[in-house]
């Protein structure tokens, strides 16, 4: 059993080398915007970003500033890939208000979470949300404004320490309107919201998982 648990970490991880995926689309309520649309271009192609202390965390390497997307406070938003998520670990959506302009925005401000898609646990095994295409939605109870809106998958199908855990991760830029106000989000930094010792970021998804804990900060809710 233990021979055969080793040689299906190793499968997973060279069928994984090749199956990497793009957040490389946008749509906002019902209008579907096209390829890289309002979502910030890197130069990073279907690489992930591995270090924890890279400012690359933010939007990915390279990542340009473009046009921006008018959003409604309580609107629904969708980001598309260019192939499904393939690698297991959670997909989670964070915000980040610009203090001005979010084309000249650089992601170095707070950065709150408001959406995770994590495993089910069921008869002693766990799914994972291995989609083409993830949906939340902007919180109506915060403040109008430019903001950076990121997406990352965090695979976890190399198991820490032997292998290093992977960040797939899009920044979109939008402007919020029709917001209340009445809560302003705890915020975290990023780098600095992901440690090596955060048992999301270190779980063995093959040995003994029937638990998990998504990194980074709690999901803010109105």
């Amino acid at each position: 059993m233990k021979v055969a648990g080793i040689l299906a970490v190793a499968a997973v991880a060279l069928e994984g080398v090749s199956a990497h995926y793009i957040f490389q689309q946008l749509k906002v309520a019902n209008t579907q915007f096209s390829l890289w649309q309002n979502i910030r271009q890197h130069t990073n192609g279907n690489s992930p970003v591995t270090d924890l202390a890279s400012n690359d965390l933010r939007c990915n390497v390279g990542a340009k500033a473009g046009t921006t997307a008018s959003v409604k406070a309580g609107d629904s938003f969708t980001f598309t890939l260019d192939t499904a998520v393939y690698h297991q670990g959670p997909i989670s959506v964070y915000m980040s208000k610009a203090p001005g302009s979010v084309s000249s925005y650089d992601g170095s401000g707070g950065w709150f979470k408001i959406k995770d898609f994590g495993p089910t646990f069921s008869g002693g095994s766990s799914s994972w949300p291995l989609y083409q295409q993830y949906t939340a939605t902007i919180p109506t109870c915060i403040a109008n404004g430019e903001y950076l809106l990121r997406i990352q998958s965090l695979a976890i199908h190399n198991p820490w320490p032997a292998g290093i855990p992977q960040f797939y991760i899009s920044c979109a830029q939008i402007s919020v309107t029709g917001g209340s106000g009445a809560r302003t989000p705890a915020t975290v930094s990023i780098p600095g919201a992901f440690k090596s010792t955060d048992p999301g970021y270190t779980a063995n998804i093959y040995s003994n998982f029937n638990s998990y804990t998504v990194p980074g900060p709690t999901v803010f809710t109105c």
